[in-house]
């Protein structure tokens, strides 16, 4: 447990911030994602909705139904129950099979990430393809995936400027982590695949392909594959209940 944490900080007027860490680490992640799972299980009086970000769970609630005190204490009182960090993930998560081409026409920055990294192309591939990481937050853009974290060997960091956009479906890498982008944007991540996962659907019954817990793997494929997929539509993932 990290010195200081878990902590519950206030966030505007109807906002409280439980806070299991100040960086990315696994068991503060899994804490945050089980602490979420338990106050949807039995939500306190007031509370309107609960998200998580890397290593918080966010609470936001009506200030007329609760007193900020009072749900302060309320969720005091559920963070004591137990040791967050060592609690299992939630259940419902699912394992999903990403589609991914690593050709260089479709992952224009794979040479240089390779070359901080000191390895092969061949061999990140490998690497990035056999990774089965775990979606930690969803942000930035509606569906968006953050994922890790990769083996140490992908402790590289942003680029110190911004490539103007990459595409909708872009994997990107950086300080272990990847990224999966709902749509096209400039960012400050190294392109190193790219997939045809639709991440996002307005107005589906399940909008958002991936959950924070879920577990993905971004297996290779060539691109005359990855193209029919992408023509099929739905990108040639596949999911699996984890149980």
């Amino acid at each position: 447990m990290p010195d200081g944490f878990p902590r519950i900080d206030s966030v505007g007027l109807d906002g409280l911030l439980v806070r299991f860490g100040d960086r990315l680490d696994e068991a503060a992640n899994r804490a945050a994602l089980a602490f979420r799972a338990a106050l949807e299980k039995q939500t306190p009086q007031g509370v309107e909705e609960c998200s998580t970000s890397l290593v918080s769970a966010f609470v936001r609630f009506d200030p007329v139904a609760v007193a900020p005190e009072a749900l302060t204490t309320a969720l005091s009182q559920l963070l004591n129950t137990r040791d967050w960090y060592a609690e299992p993930l939630p259940d419902g998560r699912s394992f999903i099979t990403i589609p991914t081409v690593y050709e260089e026409s479709y992952a224009p920055q794979l040479g240089e990430v390779a070359q901080l990294a000191g390895v092969s192309i061949d061999e990140a591939v490998t690497s990035i393809s056999n990774s089965r990481v775990r979606v930690t937050a969803i942000g930035f853009a509606p569906g968006q995936p953050y994922l890790g974290a990769l083996d140490p060997l992908w402790d590289i960091p942003r680029q110190s400027a911004l490539t103007p956009q990459v595409p909708a479906g872009a994997l990107v890498l950086a300080i272990r982590q990847l990224v999966l982008f709902t749509n096209a944007a400039p960012t400050g991540w190294r392109h190193v695949g790219q997939t045809a996962a639709p991440l996002f659907k307005l107005g589906a019954e399940r909008p958002f392909l991936l959950r924070p817990g879920d577990e993905v793997q971004f297996v290779s494929v060539s691109a005359e594959t990855f193209e029919a997929m992408k023509a099929a539509g739905d990108g040639g993932v596949v999911r699996e209940a984890l149980t």
